[in-house]
């Protein structure tokens, strides 16, 4: 069994002190059969005058923290411990119809995954000019195996920049320079396979990086973003294309939207001058707990 922890460190700081507002955190992962929350902590400073959790609607654990109080800094300290059972291997059980692709999607499906379905840059046609180099119009491919040749080819192909400004390039922005964070190669990815007729949606959490002896792995000390994709027969399956990961492995999942605005970890308001704002530093540490050794 292996046991993760994560402690997730926000610190917001001001000039003056500053009339704090409302703010909404997302960073409590989802329970699933691959994951198991066993304890999540917040802490904030200063004391907040109200938290309380709502259910987003995507079926998200939203915390929303509320402050009557002035100060020039604003920090808030997430812990979290949860059982994560990882997959050996992607587990391609596709519904006969959909094991080549294109394929449509079951009428008792599709109303409900049409919104994941839908560009969100149909405007785009770079999306379309790069997918030429792998998809063959009017030639059928075997569909796990199309998605993984995406995947790998965005994990092999671009190059990991670290950026710190909030927002998410658009797809041609990143097919341009050739270069993004994880959340620009995740709506790379999500486009490019909506553009083939897949559901595919955004998620936000965290990732474990091994020890030095492991895997390599970009996106750690900070949040980390990868999509979902609705395979038929193995359902939403996990696309990590920084990393070129399929599966759930080293993944913690915390948040599911249809776009990355709608799955940002912690947003909030405050009341001052504009040029207050001196900053924000934002940390993320993940271990492994393995049969009572952490690591």
């Amino acid at each position: 069994m292996t046991i993760f922890s994560v402690l997730h460190k926000t610190v917001y700081r001001y000039k003056n002190p500053v009339r704090l507002g409302l703010h909404e955190l997302l960073v409590r992962p989802r329970d699933s059969f691959d994951q198991r929350l066993l304890d999540c902590r917040l802490k904030v400073t200063p004391a907040p005058a109200e938290v309380r959790w709502i259910h987003d609607v995507f079926g998200n654990c939203v915390t929303l923290v509320d402050f009557a109080t002035r100060s020039d800094a604003l920090e808030f300290d997430s812990t979290i411990r949860l059982d994560h059972t990882p997959e050996n291997a992607p587990d391609f059980r596709i519904e006969d119809y959909a094991r080549l692709h294109p394929f449509s999607y079951s009428a008792d499906e599709l109303p409900d995954l049409g919104a994941y379905v839908r560009r969100h840059y149909p405007e785009e046609t770079e999306v379309e000019a790069w997918l030429s180099r792998f998809v063959a119009t009017g030639v059928s491919q075997p569909t796990g195996r199309l998605l993984m040749t995406l995947n790998e080819a965005i994990a092999e192909s671009f190059s990991y920049k670290t950026r710190t400004s909030p927002g998410t390039q658009t797809p041609a922005e990143t097919l341009e320079t050739q270069q993004g964070t994880c959340r620009d190669f995740a709506l790379l990815m999500m486009e490019a396979a909506r553009s083939l007729g897949f559901a595919a949606r955004f998620v936000t959490g965290y990732i474990y990086v091994p020890t030095r002896d492991g895997p390599h792995r970009l996106g750690g000390g900070s949040t980390h973003a990868w999509c979902q994709i609705y395979v038929p027969g193995s359902g939403w399956v996990e696309f990590d294309p920084t990393n070129g990961i399929v599966g759930n492995r080293d993944l913690i999942r915390v948040g599911v939207a249809r776009t990355p605005q709608q799955a940002i970890p912690l947003s909030g308001t405050y009341w001052g001058d504009a040029d207050d704002e001196l900053g924000m530093e934002v940390s993320v540490n993940v271990k492994t707990e393995v049969t009572g050794v952490s690591k």
